[in-house]
């Protein structure tokens, strides 16, 4: 299934709090049951400012209609083509 990355503008994302997160992470979670088995969240980093989110979903319309669905910002979205890493090197 295709790999999306997501950025989310999110200002003072980096200090929300463990609780904060969490009621973000359930919100994200139950809109994902709602829509069904063909999209799945992998896993989100946080930095200051912003979160970049890893999905997996068939099309960028059901990645927009999650982030609708779960009041979350989607200022881009991006399919991923490859993975790297340091053993691609060898």
């Amino acid at each position: 299934m295709p790999q999306f990355v997501i950025e989310r503008e999110m200002p003072g994302a980096g200090r929300l709090r463990g609780d904060e997160l969490r009621s973000a992470s359930q919100g994200s979670c139950n809109v994902l049951r709602e829509l069904g088995p063909d999209i799945q969240w992998v896993h989100s980093y946080v930095t200051d400012d912003k979160i970049y989110c890893l999905y997996r979903a068939p099309s960028e319309e059901l990645i927009r209609q999650h982030a609708e669905l779960a009041g979350l910002p989607a200022n881009s979205i991006a399919r991923v083509r490859s993975t790297i890493d340091p053993t691609t090197a060898e």
